[in-house]
């Protein structure tokens, strides 16, 4: 059997709040097994959702519980498939490959394995640029911010080369927007730090030199003639 595990959300996340997450993990599934069948791949499946934590209801079913009820089925062969990492971390190399290859051992199931997460697959990482190509138009209206200046996340100059390298179709694309904030940005407040230290530094000075001022007059400074 093949078992697609992704990562849970709180159950509001999708009921109230709308998050297309459970549903767009569905229809990721069902695209796979399409193509499995294409090549004549035709096992049982099923969805679970892992990582859960707090109080709160999380979306079912439940990875844990899945496996040791497809244990009590009889289910003797099973492969795990992180369906939504992109990467190895701790929730497929410790969670999915010893808590739940232990769970799913001690539940009856005696063959166990994992398809690896997808990493810097040449193929993933292709459509990951085409997914940047096709968001370019709305790239202008995201700022980043640095300590100096708010600059577009995408070079303007760089735009063709993009276009040319991964959008075979050539799609035209609307001139970007560009964001302006006025008012305490990251930039003016890095600013207003060097300006007020470089006042209290002059004020220091003159302090020092002359013997006159606030320090002097609050007895600050005579404490330490």
């Amino acid at each position: 059997m093949i078992f697609f595990s992704a990562h849970g959300v709180p159950l509001a996340y999708v009921e109230e709040a709308g998050d297309p997450y459970k549903a767009e993990m569905e229809e990721c599934i069902d695209l796979i097994m399409e193509e499995l069948e294409k090549r004549r791949i035709t096992n049982a499946y099923t969805l679970a959702y892992q990582s859960r934590v707090g109080p709160v209801e999380w979306l079912k079913p439940y990875t844990d519980e899945t496996i040791i009820e497809l244990g009590q089925k009889g289910v003797k062969r099973l492969l795990a498939v992180p369906i939504s990492f992109v990467s190895e971390h701790i929730e497929t190399l410790e969670e999915i490959d010893v808590e739940y290859k232990e769970l799913a051992l001690e539940s009856g199931i005696e063959k166990w394995g994992r398809v690896p997460a997808l990493g810097c697959e040449p193929t993933f990482i292709s459509d990951l640029a085409d997914a940047v190509i096709e968001s370019l138009p709305y790239v202008g209206a995201m700022a980043v911010s640095n300590l100096e200046a708010r600059q577009s996340l995408v070079p303007l100059g760089s735009v063709e080369e993009l276009l040319a390298a991964y959008d075979s179709q050539r799609r035209e694309l609307p001139p970007l927007v560009t964001m302006w904030e006025w008012g305490w940005t990251k930039s003016a407040e890095t600013w207003n730090g060097r300006a007020a230290m470089l006042a209290v530094l002059v004020l220091l000075v003159l302090e020092v030199t002359t013997g006159e001022g606030f320090l002097h007059q609050w007895g600050v400074l005579t404490l330490f003639r």
